[in-house]
């Protein structure tokens, strides 16, 4: 049943990303990538080429892996504050958002060097937890304040002075709970007009106006997602981390991102609390973080990535 439901959603994202299809992936490439002992892992990115990035938790630092040999190194040793979110774009720029550091900051994806620094939060309760980059600019969430930060591009895609961001506070249906872990994965809609938010505390997704903050929950019936974390949208399809959980929830979103569908859960067990979620190939990539194991600078971490189902075609059973 678990094997099944994993290999028919990443059928679909498959066929949703004929350029990297799941049926010219090698069966050679590893499935469970190991990263450096006590790295604490949290975000993820991959770009066009067959080459992660995951930030750590513990100390900040940017490992980078090839997907083919599993081999990697310490892209960018960290500032000893955390790095959560990551986001690659396409001129080589990796945004990383820096958790209670409440900071970001850009490096360039090749050679590790700084490109740019910023200060987004004003409060110190803060936790930069995770970033999207569209086409306007870079957009981090605080899961402890209830507010979007904007890093805004120059009209050739320059990145911006630090004294440009623009601080996006929440309205409307999201209600942050004191302590809790609030907005956190974020992605654009289907129709790239608005954003979208998962609020690990409550299980519930928020579309989100980037012109004023102004937030809408999303209608998924009955259906919650309790401990989302990353997210990562495919056309109209959504895949939401359920850390704690070791699932991830699949939904069908509407066009603009206020209706959706919890289709089903899928699941691995590999899988031990992993946060977020990155594709390629038609696999999934997901760093377990190992929320439940007590971090000791032997503890091992991995990066796992889920496996199509070579023997169906690209669109069978996908609905």
């Amino acid at each position: 049943m678990k094997r099944a439901a994993v290999a028919t959603v990443l059928c679909c994202l498959a066929a949703v990303a004929p350029t990297q299809s799941a049926a010219a992936w090698p069966s050679l490439f590893p499935t469970t990538i190991d990263l450096p002992a006590g790295f604490r892992p949290e975000g993820i990115t991959i770009g066009a080429r067959p080459v992660m990035y995951v930030g750590s938790a513990a100390d900040g630092s940017i490992y980078r892996a090839d997907l083919v040999t599993g081999h990697g190194e310490i892209l960018s040793r960290g500032p000893g504050t955390p790095s959560l979110g990551l986001r690659l774009d396409d001129r080589g720029r990796l945004f990383v958002a820096g958790g209670s550091s409440g900071d970001a900051r850009v490096l360039d994806a090749r050679t590790g060097r700084m490109l740019a620094s910023y200060h987004l939060a004003l409060s110190e309760d803060t936790i930069v937890n995770d970033v999207v980059i569209t086409p306007a600019g870079a957009w981090f969430t605080d899961s402890r304040t209830p507010v979007l930060y904007h890093l805004p591009f120059g009209p050739d895609g320059t990145l911006p002075l630090p004294e440009a961001v623009v601080r996006v506070p929440l309205t409307g249906d999201i209600a942050y709970v004191p302590a809790a872990f609030n907005a956190n994965g974020i992605v654009r809609t289907p129709d790239s007009t608005g954003l979208i938010v998962v609020q690990s505390v409550t299980g519930h997704l928020f579309r989100v106006d980037p012109a004023t903050g102004h937030t809408r929950k999303v209608d998924l019936g009955t259906e919650t997602v309790p401990h989302g974390d990353g997210l990562l949208l495919h056309a109209n399809t959504l895949l939401v981390v359920q850390n704690r959980l070791d699932t991830i929830a699949v939904i069908t979103l509407d066009r603009t991102g206020t209706t959706g569908t919890v289709e089903r859960h899928v699941t691995d067990p590999r899988l031990d609390v992993p946060t977020t979620v990155a594709e390629f190939g038609g696999h999934l990539y997901l760093p377990n973080a190992r929320y439940d194991t007590t971090p000791q600078p032997a503890t091992p971490y991995t990066v796992v990535a889920l496996e199509p189902s070579h023997q169906r075609s690209s669109r069978e059973g996908c609905s």
